[in-house]
């Protein structure tokens, strides 16, 4: 009988030492990804290996200088909550009917992320606007919202584009990572204006949800139980939503905006196969590029000529 009282006693100290370091490390998770974050939590090396990466800085580099040279003007929203939302206003060289939002990824900028795309869609005659979303760059915000709370910011900004240019632009929504997710997400919406014409979403994640769960298990060797309840229960206290609140499976699921799904082969920080879901789901028109030797955010870099050609071809087929 002692024994078996030693035994459970044993066990209920174990079970009571792993419930603490689940709390532990819920907490950890949430503090690292959850509040506005001073530094890019994305290592480059998910892009690309130093040999890649030198390259690839030469195209941002040289992109970003070009950038620099083009008018520009500041703008800003107001959010549903209350925050002043920062973007860049990059007009075309001659009068366009055409207009690209581009949103950025986890912990990056607007100008960080999307400088390169940005410069291609100025020399294709588009209008562009780039955007820091919530908790990011030049925007307010203490949490990240991880595309459930910035689809409504997506849509705020296509309100302001709307009003003001009297809704006579074609829109095309573009995001990057967690930027894609928030622009395939946003196109769930029911009274999403029509002149919306088409998305390009680059390495979207399908959820926060199954992105956080898939890092638990990959860098820390972790089950999402408790983890990611605990971390889900925290979220939604301190930022107001929950990581299973929205996906791009509801979005998709009903859109009829048609979406280019772009996917690195070798993205293993969101795994490619999440873009393929998407694809498989959505109901909309839709196509899939999957870019050879790409790792996370990677795509554009690593094969210029054909994800240019890629998106030009889709989007002469809608706008």
């Amino acid at each position: 009988m002692k024994g078996v009282k030693k035994a459970a006693a044993i066990l209920g100290g174990t079970a009571l030492l792993a419930g603490a370091g689940s709390a532990y490390g819920a907490y950890t998770l949430y503090k690292r990804v959850i509040p506005r974050q001073t530094e890019n939590r994305v290592d480059l090396n998910e892009m690309a290996d130093m040999a890649q990466w030198e390259e690839y800085k030469k195209i941002i580099h040289a992109n970003k200088s070009w950038l620099k040279e083009r008018v520009m003007e500041s703008v800003s929203i107001t959010s549903r909550d209350g925050l002043t939302l920062c973007g860049d206003y990059f007009p075309a060289d001659t009068p366009s009917d055409k207009i690209v939002l581009c949103h950025h990824g986890y912990t990056s900028t607007g100008w960080d992320s999307c400088s390169s795309v940005a410069a291609f869609f100025l020399r294709e005659g588009y209008d562009c606007l780039v955007v820091d979303n919530r908790a990011h760059g030049k925007s307010e915000g203490d949490y990240v919202g991880f595309g459930i709370l910035d689809r409504f910011d997506c849509l705020s900004w296509i309100n302001y584009t709307n009003d003001r240019f009297m809704g006579k632009k074609d829109i095309i929504l573009y995001g990057v990572s967690m930027g894609a997710a928030t622009v395939v997400m946003a196109s769930g919406f029911k009274k999403i204006p029509e002149n919306v014409k088409a998305i390009i979403s680059d390495c979207a994640f399908t959820s926060p949800y199954d992105v956080f769960s898939h890092i638990l298990k990959r860098d820390y060797h972790l089950p999402e139980f408790p983890v990611m309840s605990i971390n889900d229960m925290l979220t939604k206290k301190t930022a107001g939503y929950g990581f299973r609140d929205y996906s791009t499976f509801d979005a998709v699921a009903s859109t009829k905006i048609p979406i280019l799904f772009i996917h690195g082969e070798k993205d293993d920080f969101v795994p490619t196969e999440m873009s393929r879901k998407n694809f498989k789901a959505c109901k909309a028109p839709k196509e899939l590029l999957i870019v050879e030797n790409a790792g996370h955010a990677a795509a554009y870099y690593e094969n210029v000529p054909l994800y240019e050609a890629t998106v030009k071809e889709f989007l002469k087929k809608y706008l």
